[in-house]
């Protein structure tokens, strides 16, 4: 899969009333449930879902979580979510975020970082397919 097949993902939310805490402002623990969202969709753009890697024998662990909040998601407000590639190696990943409100305003941005294993958790390193597609996804993001 070349990298013009892999596309970057913009995700759509809304922030659901069952996110927020009593004052409408969306919970800081839902920020990385809205990159995983992100994440997923990213993948399963570029054809190879969680579930598929998964069948193949991977799992892509969590190792790695930072989210820097800018200004409160309020309840019913829409968002939408940047999600890119920004590092793979043999066996392990980084992915970046970025959420924006409906008028463009930054709401928080982060990264998540992954290690890949087996179903016995031991390291792999990236079947070969994926680490390509992976590899040219990061780097038309860094150009």
């Amino acid at each position: 899969m070349s990298a013009t097949e892999f596309p970057a993902s913009l995700t759509s939310l809304r922030v659901r009333y069952a996110e927020t805490d009593a004052m409408g402002v969306a919970h800081h623990a839902v920020y990385p449930v809205w990159f995983e969202v992100g994440r997923s969709d990213l993948m399963r753009a570029a054809g190879l879902s969680y579930a598929e890697i998964e069948k193949q024998g991977y799992y892509l662990m969590l190792t790695d979580l930072g989210v820097n909040y800018r200004r409160a998601a309020r309840y019913e407000q829409e968002l939408t979510l940047h999600t890119r590639v920004e590092e793979v190696r043999s066996r392990t990943l980084r992915f970046g975020y970025d959420l924006f409100g409906s008028s463009g305003d930054p709401v928080a941005s982060g990264h998540t970082s992954h290690i890949v294993t087996d179903h016995n958790y031991r390291p792999q390193r990236l079947p070969e397919h994926l680490l390509v597609a992976l590899q040219g996804q990061a780097g038309e993001a860094q150009a």
